[in-house]
């Protein structure tokens, strides 16, 4: 099949197919004797597994070790539980910076209960005053 074929199959964007390439997450195709790009069955299986892996919030290198092991399938699978194990502790991290950062925002939207000039709006004026600090570096593993 052609690569618009694949995209539709995958329901994803040309666009996407070719980043995915490019990323080295899904094969090169190969071509045929005009030069298109000629895939195959096993390049939309991978490249459903990749778009779900996305939909799951996993990074490029997490997916990458997980093809590899699916590369491998007389493995045991205690490396996927152990990435996937992994891949939970950053969503626990990220929804702990997120209930952090809804608290933060609660604060600032309390500064301002009534309707006024933004000259006198307490929730700029909180903006302006506020000590965001450094973060002390991101646990999570989208950086």
């Amino acid at each position: 099949m052609k690569i618009g074929e694949l995209a539709q199959l995958a329901r994803c964007t040309v666009e996407t197919v070719r980043y995915y390439e490019k990323a080295g997450l899904l094969a090169m195709p190969e071509r045929n004797a005009a030069n298109y790009r000629h895939y195959g069955a096993g390049h939309v299986e991978r490249l459903r597994f990749i778009r779900n892996c996305r939909a799951l919030d996993m990074t490029h290198e997490e997916i990458r070790a997980l093809l590899g092991l699916m590369d491998t399938p007389a493995a045991a699978c205690g490396e996927v539980n152990q990435l996937l194990d992994a891949h939970i502790g950053h969503v626990d991290a990220r929804i702990q910076e997120l209930t952090e950062l809804r608290v933060q925002l609660t604060d600032v939207r309390r500064q301002c209960q009534s309707e006024q000039s933004v000259a006198a709006c307490g929730i700029l004026q909180g903006l302006v005053q506020m000590d965001a600090g450094e973060k002390n570096g991101r646990h999570t593993h989208l950086g």
